[in-house]
């Protein structure tokens, strides 16, 4: 008898641990009450495992979370694992999180769901447009390269300082005669760029 109650109280104390963690996670998402933002979210394929603050939700459709930043991470076996921060706020935001092909069984995937891998394409071509948008923006020089002056050639080249942010760059210089340097300080500084923000890499030629 007393074997039968020790069982009972430890099924009902871990379903009360799972449902005070199922409610947890709720609370985490949607907050204990008070304003709430809509997210939308489309997810390429449609069966990787997305989450929310370390909170599996749908792949797509809606859920209601509560304003401020959160991370969205998305994972499915053969493709490149995801994960970004999102701001909510607002009535609505929406995101797509689509996934690229790592592996063989993620290509194979693509052959079989022409449809969807039309459509992580299109919006790969859509994102490296928009960063070269931005990069323009943020590097005017980058219009001139590349280019060859008095003494000088300026290319463009993936940034010494931060090697790993695609959308940083810098500006490689390579020097072959004597007032090269100058001459390349001269083209900068004429066009109305700051020699200082170009984090410019220096090298000497043949």
């Amino acid at each position: 008898m007393l074997e039968e109650n020790r069982r009972s109280f430890l099924i009902g104390a871990v379903a009360l641990a799972v449902i005070v963690v199922l409610i947890g996670g709720i609370l985490l998402l949607r907050g204990a009450g008070g304003d709430q933002t809509k997210l939308v979210v489309q997810s390429i394929p449609g069966d990787l495992t997305l989450t929310l603050d370390g909170h599996e939700i749908p792949a797509n459709g809606e859920v209601n979370v509560k304003p401020g930043e959160h991370t969205l991470a998305g994972s499915r076996r053969g493709f490149q694992s995801y994960s970004t921060t999102i701001t909510a706020a607002g009535d609505a935001v929406s995101y797509n999180m689509y996934l690229y092909a790592n592996s063989a069984e993620g290509r194979q995937w693509a052959k079989t769901n022409p449809e969807q891998e039309l459509q992580l394409e299109q919006e790969a071509g859509k994102r490296f447009d928009e960063m070269n948008d931005r990069l323009r923006a943020k590097y005017p020089v980058i219009s001139q390269l590349p280019y060859i002056g008095d003494g000088f050639e300026a290319t463009q080249a993936a940034s010494k300082t931060d090697p790993k942010n695609p959308e940083a760059i810098s500006v490689a210089v390579e020097v072959y005669a004597a007032t090269g340097k100058e001459k390349a300080l001269q083209w900068i500084q004429s066009n109305g760029w700051d020699p200082d923000t170009l984090d410019l890499i220096w090298t000497t030629g043949k």
